[in-house]
């Protein structure tokens, strides 16, 4: 199948790029063949966010998406940030912060139904949107360029054999390819890693976000309220913090962020999650509500110094699959779209001169003379300062440093990150096992419930998605040095250590997988790789 265009992931970047492809080509009166390949059951089936969404990247693609069904109808009405301790905390003034860190004039919503809407307006511009494809390759040229990707196939079995449902994969071939898979996608990550693409930008930097849809009653819902946290139950040397929406009908969305880079092995982000709603100041918006979701979703955290170079002969780098995203505002999706809508540009003005299959470089330069540039350098420090000077001293020198680069933007002093997220642990016998408390059911959850409501659903006969390069090394390996840490940093209960006969054994309950890619990331072995399972498999997320 050819087309001028192919994007894969259907997420905000990918369909902003697909909508500008075609706008551009109708502002021109020419015909541009672009399609979108998407491995959730849906538009959004695989999207999960906050959300507060900045709404520039919606005013310049779409300027009347306030009055074309848009689901985002919830304007920020009041802003809040927390430092907590356990019984307390201290609300600080959001006079203090940057003028870049205010929420007001953002919408709160569903980052998974604004998808979906974008979804339906680039079809109706003649976008062909593919869900339920799930891409495993990229093709090749003779010249190491990319000219399109190969899908999965389906219908195999456990054992690699064809079951009578088989259908094998398919190319789909494009002057250009856009990567549009958002954090850790499995395409990004073996062409960062083939191109050495990252190779001046160094390590990039994850966290692990989880996040639960609750419906609470009428007095207690006040759309538009914005609350951030942080502090406990997170010690002063793991970054993270706490975020609450209210928005929609008596809709509320909790969530919570744990830094990648933490050094405890018995830390527990799906438990840490579930403490931190106990706190008083989180409590009170949730007590008398019942939850309806829940799911997890690494995101990119490493700013403006760990985005790799962003194209590639044949292709482009677009939003989270890159890591556009702004930590400390815990936003990315209007960089997202931007970007991916620069890339666009740069792809329809190549095409329209007759090019193919090299690099799109006006990309990067527009990239680089944009207003994404100019948000992300402003808070590039705030990252390092945090991870080496703990939460209390490190968020107080990153607002300093955010305050010095926003009076004086012309400064360029920039620290990088020193490790990948997957060397910090320390050895298990230098730190203690938590105790986490039982969930109530009421109020806090275990790990199958929340799976219950997540909608996640694999077909079981088919191969484990999840790889491991040496089988030997959770038991060996993993569980006497770090006490396998697999067991605490999934938020799905894909991994456990269990005993049979007297012998211990790893076990991947691939069917719960979430599609997070925390283990590809936090895995202190690099042991486990995430791959696409069949099409259309994983989480069914409604409204996240």
């Amino acid at each position: 199948m050819e087309f001028d265009v192919v994007i894969v992931g259907a997420g905000p970047a990918g369909l902003a790029a697909a909508i500008r492809l075609k706008q551009l080509a109708a502002e021109k009166g020419t015909e541009i063949a672009v399609v979108v390949l998407e491995k959730g059951s849906e538009v959004g089936a695989h999207i999960l966010s906050g959300a507060v969404i900045d709404p520039v990247a919606l005013d310049k693609l779409i300027p009347h998406w306030r009055e074309q069904g848009s689901p985002l109808d919830t304007p920020v009405t009041e802003d809040r940030f927390h430092y907590l301790w356990k019984d307390g905390g201290l609300s600080l003034p959001t006079m203090l912060m940057p003028p870049l860190m205010s929420n007001h004039g953002c919408y709160i919503g569903s980052l998974g139904s604004l998808c979906r809407w974008l979804g339906e307006q680039a079809g109706a511009l003649g976008v062909e949107v593919y869900p339920g494809i799930a891409v495993t390759e990229a093709i090749f040229g003779e010249n190491g360029e990319i000219k399109g990707v190969i899908t999965g196939d389906m219908g195999v079995a456990r054992d690699g054999s064809h079951k009578d449902s088989y259908t094998p994969g398919l190319a789909l071939t494009g002057k250009y390819t856009l990567i549009a898979e958002g954090a850790r996608g499995s395409l990004s990550k073996a062409l960062i890693r083939k191109l050495g693409l990252d190779a001046e930008s160094g390590p990039q930097k994850f966290g692990i976000g989880l996040k639960e849809l609750w419906e609470v009653p009428a007095e207690k819902h006040r759309p538009g309220l914005v609350q951030h946290t942080m502090g406990w139950p997170l010690g002063d040397r793991t970054g993270g913090g706490s975020f609450l929406y209210h928005f929609g009908e008596r809709l509320v969305a909790v969530g919570f962020v744990v830094h990648l880079d933490y050094d405890d092995p018995y830390l527990n982000p799906f438990k840490e999650f579930q403490r931190s709603k106990m706190h008083p100041r989180i409590r009170e918006h949730l007590e008398g509500g019942k939850r309806i979701s829940y799911g997890a979703r690494a995101l990119t955290e490493g700013g403006w110094q760990a985005i790799p170079r962003l194209v590639f002969p044949g292709g482009a780098l677009i939003g989270c699959a890159a890591g556009f995203m702004n930590v400390p505002r815990i936003k990315g999706s209007h960089n997202a779209m931007l970007t991916g809508m620069m890339a666009a540009e740069a792809a329809f003005a190549a095409i329209g001169e007759g090019r193919a299959h090299d690099l799109l470089e006006a990309y990067p330069e527009s990239v680089a003379a944009s207003a994404t540039a100019t948000e992300l350098k402003k808070v590039r420090n705030v990252k390092p300062l945090w991870l080496r000077f703990g939460t209390r001293l490190g968020v107080m020198l990153g607002g300093i440093d955010m305050w010095l680069n926003t009076i004086f933007p012309f400064l360029t002093h920039t620290l990088k990150h020193l490790t990948p997220d997957f060397a910090s642990l320390q050895k298990a016998d230098q730190a203690k096992p938590i105790e986490y408390e039982k969930p109530d059911g009421v109020l806090t959850f275990d790990i199958l419930s929340s799976m219950f409501v997540s909608g996640t659903n694999h077909k079981e006969d088919q191969p484990v998605h999840l790889r491991l390069a040496d089988p030997s090394i959770p038991i060996e390996k993993n569980l006497p040095e770090y006490a396998e840490p697999a067991q605490r940093y999934c938020p799905a209960l894909v991994y456990e250590v269990v005993e049979e006969g007297g012998t211990l054994r790893f076990q991947i309950n691939a069917q719960n997988c979430v599609h997070c890619k925390t283990c590809d990331v936090k895995d202190p072995a690099q042991n486990i790789t995430w791959v696409p399972p069949e099409g259309g498999d994983g989480p069914n997320y409604v409204n996240m």
